[in-house]
């Protein structure tokens, strides 16, 4: 039973330790993409110690599982790891808490999905009452929709037929070069599929609310995909470019200004585009995108220890 505590304790200690680390650091500003790697990595630490302390739990709890995971494993190996001895009812209790979260977790994605799915559905059926199909019109309609508006926006609309939307007011409002960084922007996220991160994330905080590291990761999803699509279009259309669109966008909205009512976050990013980028060298950047794909190793790690120890 020792290797399934230690399993929890260090995913304990991971989903501890990573929001206040990630927090106090001064770069995933200026890295929205390897934050946004490094953040991943870590909650799938968390999830794979859950997962590894389930199986080894379960094993030590029934013989059946037990003879399923350590099926093709030399006797010395399974006597390693001391399954069945002492501890079975914690085991199973472990077990049986470790399991109900994996299906609890897989729910809540299943229903963020689902809803995502039903709101794509309704902005569809109002995007074809708003742009309907022309008389001769051809069925295969391109990927950028025009609506008429009195509100500059622009959105990514995912799904089987993906559409690009803008506003008559955002094409009245946005000068020579900022429209196509807006347009940039949106695609960034499209490419990057960010709308299934910020399914993930939700899932997770909706699920557990009382895991701080699940709530901070959905926070920092919403942030970090943004700066990432808003690098994307600076690095094609140039950052000055961005940032104006980013206020013709929203200078309507109230996010400017000493009291801002929605998005705090829009000036936040004109700043830091308006700011002369800072970024880490490459080789800052690969070590700790190295670094942070190392993590995840840990508890596979921590898991063959026996293992190997009987091999060795």
């Amino acid at each position: 039973m020792m290797v399934p505590v230690a399993l929890l304790l260090l995913g304990a200690l991971t989903a501890a330790v990573t929001p206040r680390v990630l927090a106090r650091a001064d770069w995933p500003d200026r890295e929205p993409v390897v934050a946004l790697w490094v953040w991943q990595c870590a909650v799938a630490t968390v999830l794979l110690c859950c997962a590894l302390s389930m199986a080894l739990s379960a094993a030590a709890a029934w013989q059946e599982v037990r003879g399923h995971l350590f099926a093709p494993a030399p006797r010395p190996v399974v006597e390693a790891y001391a399954l069945g001895t002492t501890g079975g009812g914690w085991a199973a209790a472990i077990a049986v808490a470790l399991a109900l979260g994996g299906v609890w977790s897989a729910a809540m994605l299943v229903r963020e999905v689902a809803r995502a799915r039903t709101r794509r559905s309704h902005r569809k059926a109002e995007l074809r009452v708003r742009a309907p199909k022309l008389p001769g019109e051809e069925s295969g309609r391109g990927r950028l929709v025009v609506l008429e508006g009195e509100r500059p926006d622009a959105w990514w609309l995912p799904g089987s037929t993906p559409r690009l939307v803008v506003t008559t007011a955002a094409l009245r409002r946005l000068k020579g070069r900022q429209l196509d960084a807006v347009l940039a922007h949106e695609m960034g996220h499209a490419q990057a599929r960010h709308d299934w991160l910020r399914h993930c994330s939700a899932a997770l905080a909706i699920g557990f609310p009382q895991i701080r590291v699940f709530e901070a990761f959905r926070d920092e999803m919403h942030r970090l995909v943004e700066l990432a699509a808003d690098d994307t279009a600076s690095r094609r259309f140039g950052r000055l470019t961005t940032a104006l669109a980013l206020v013709e966008l929203n200078e309507g909205r109230g996010v400017f200004g000493p009291c801002p009512t929605t998005d705090a976050q829009v000036p936040q990013r004109v700043n830091r585009l308006l700011t002369p980028p800072d970024r880490l060298t490459p080789s800052h950047r690969l070590r700790l995108t190295a670094a942070a794909a190392l993590v995840p190793v840990i508890p596979v790690v921590v898991a063959l220890v026996p293992g190997l120890r009987a091999l060795g």
